[in-house]
């Protein structure tokens, strides 16, 4: 069997630090009989500062060759005067549509030593795991037409409104909710589907869909929820679900409300998935040149995000689910990086000493 390639892209801020981690733990894995190339490339600012472009053909070129991508980070202010084409933050549309990546997947994983940093009570969200699946590309954010006019018709005819289109086609809807199924199958064989079938028609159709897609896995569990009553239970039962499907818009609310239950930025792992294996894994979170370079960077949303590659790309259930292990076990030690440090039996310790402790801890 060939040797996987991942791709890694750290880009700037904290992502070189974060990926330098995430690499040592996959390497760390050979003692466990996991072996792949790692091949790294520029993206964003620094690739922008060397080759004139936030992805270079030949960054295109490797993620598109790799069986999955590993992805740091991009944003800097210093390039916000460029055309929009050329900012760094365009670097993740361009490798979206490279790879034809069309879900988000947002892992959110609450072990019961950090249940304290939640804002929610402690005994609601300890034990937390959760996955939200939402779809990237349709919805009211590309749905066609949309603009801005004065108004044809209504009590505020003449004046000034905006308009989108809120719209998906059996396929769109399809193609995710497979992927939601596929995952709660690896999981706890559960699946939420949330959507508002009550008052839009293009939610009457997903829920549709996802029913009739259901006939395909009958040992997976589907329930449908409203999307208000969802954030409501995600809020006051969130250790109930176990895997959440939407569309675009209802997805970028739950999964943001999803990853502040962890009470940091720096735990929740992402990762953009399309046909076929082959995917893109990131921490999620931004940049942070506050303390890029200082070794204050959390690792391990980057590392979990490394699990859900071997789980979810590579076929390595079984090395993802050690990953998971080894990351609870350091933090069930009191290890701690900066941002989630305080507290009895805890020691603060740098980004490089929490990617060294989960490396020795996977055994």
């Amino acid at each position: 069997m060939a040797r996987p390639l991942i791709a890694l892209l750290p880009g700037e801020g904290i992502g070189p630090e974060i990926v330098a981690q995430a690499r040592k733990v996959l390497v760390a894995l050979q003692r466990h009989g996991f072996e792949a190339d790692l091949e790294e490339a520029a993206v964003g600012g620094v690739a922008y500062e060397r080759f004139g472009h936030p992805l270079p053909d030949a960054t295109r070129a490797l993620a598109q060759r790799a069986d999955a991508v590993l992805f740091g980070a991009v944003g800097d202010a210093r390039f916000d005067h460029l055309d929009r084409a050329l900012r760094p933050e365009r670097a993740l549309l361009g490798l979206r549509h490279a790879l034809g990546l069309f879900a988000n997947f947002k892992q959110v994983c609450v072990p019961a030593a950090l249940a304290s940093l939640s804002p929610l009570r402690a005994e609601r969200v300890a034990g937390l795991d959760l996955l939200v699946v939402r779809e990237l590309n349709g919805d009211v954010y590309t749905g066609q037409p949309r603009g801005r006019r004065l108004s044809p018709d209504g009590p505020f005819v003449g004046q000034r409104e905006g308009f989108d289109t809120m719209r998906y086609a059996e396929g769109e809807v399809r193609r995710v909710a497979r992927l939601a199924f596929e995952a709660a199958r690896q999981r706890r064989c559960r699946l939420t589907s949330v959507d508002k079938a009550n008052v839009l028609e293009s939610s009457g159709l997903w829920r549709a869909v996802v029913s009739e897609l259901a006939q395909d896995y009958r040992d997976v569990e589907l329930t449908h929820l409203y999307a208000d009553n969802a954030l409501m239970q995600l809020l006051t039962r969130p250790t109930e679900f176990d895997v959440l499907v939407t569309g675009n818009l209802f997805g970028d609310l739950l999964s943001d409300a999803a990853s502040v239950l962890t009470g940091s930025i720096g735990l929740a792992a992402s990762a953009m998935r399309g046909d076929g294996p082959r995917g893109m894994y990131e921490a999620g979170h931004g940049t942070a040149f506050d303390i890029a370079g200082q070794d204050r960077a959390n690792p391990i949303a980057c590392i979990r995000a490394a699990a859900l590659m071997l789980r979810h790309s590579l076929a390595r259930a079984d090395l993802a689910d050690r990953v998971e292990q080894a990351v609870a076990q350091v933090l069930a030690q009191g290890l701690r990086t900066a941002e989630i440090a305080g507290g009895a039996h805890t020691v603060q310790v740098g980004t490089a000493a929490m990617g060294d402790a989960i490396t020795e801890a996977l055994g």
